[in-house]
């Protein structure tokens, strides 16, 4: 039994003159929590970010556009570096919004509509992420080595497609996982929240 589950049960068996001021302290313990799981939320994608783009401080940049360019992609890799810097940018801002609209709440319902959406906004950050990883990947993989499987016969250009369609798909489930080890945790714990809140509000 955790603090809030004793906190809870001490409510219970108090006299009913003193309902009131135990709900509302009830209450604004659950919304700290959930401020606090939605600011490590915030954090964390900004860190998802970040870190990756450290690897550029070991890798020779400018090697890493010659690539792209041998291949013809590199108005490819521009713009779809651009569209997931875009996409990151608009996710990192709403969850930015959930912190602060979640830190500002003042009634139960909005503090359980809050919860709900925040955890809608980071389900479509992880299908959005994921399906960029996918095609980005596709593409980029099927183009580098489509010229190497020219002269082969059809039957094995189909072999090659099959297998990048299966390593992309565990890649992603891969990624996915990754995803749920990393926000599944602090999504689940908001979700206990907002079970508790609606018992609250009964």
């Amino acid at each position: 039994m955790d603090v809030l589950d004793k906190y809870k049960k001490a409510w219970d068996n108090q006299p009913n003159d003193s309902e009131k001021v135990s709900k509302v302290d009830i209450y604004k313990m659950m919304k700290s929590k959930s401020s606090s799981i939605v600011k490590w939320i915030f954090i964390i994608s900004i860190l998802e970010f970040i870190l990756p783009h450290l690897t550029f401080l070991f890798v020779d940049y400018e090697e890493y556009n010659r690539v792209y360019s041998d291949l013809g992609l590199e108005q490819f890799a521009f713009y779809g570096f651009a569209l997931t810097y875009v996409v990151y940018a608009i996710f990192i801002y709403k969850f930015y919004l959930n912190y602060k609209n979640i830190s500002t709440t003042l009634d139960t319902k909005s503090l359980m509509n809050k919860i709900l959406k925040t955890r809608k906004t980071v389900k479509t950050f992880f299908i959005v992420n994921l399906s960029l990883f996918f095609v980005y990947s596709a593409i980029v993989s099927f183009i580098t080595l489509y010229d190497q499987l020219k002269p082969s016969s059809t039957s094995k250009i189909l072999v090659f497609i099959i297998t990048l369609i299966i390593v992309l798909s565990i890649s992603v489930v891969i990624f996915w996982l990754f995803y749920q080890l990393l926000y599944g945790f602090l999504l689940r714990k908001l979700y206990r929240n907002y079970k508790d809140l609606a018992k609250l509000d009964e």
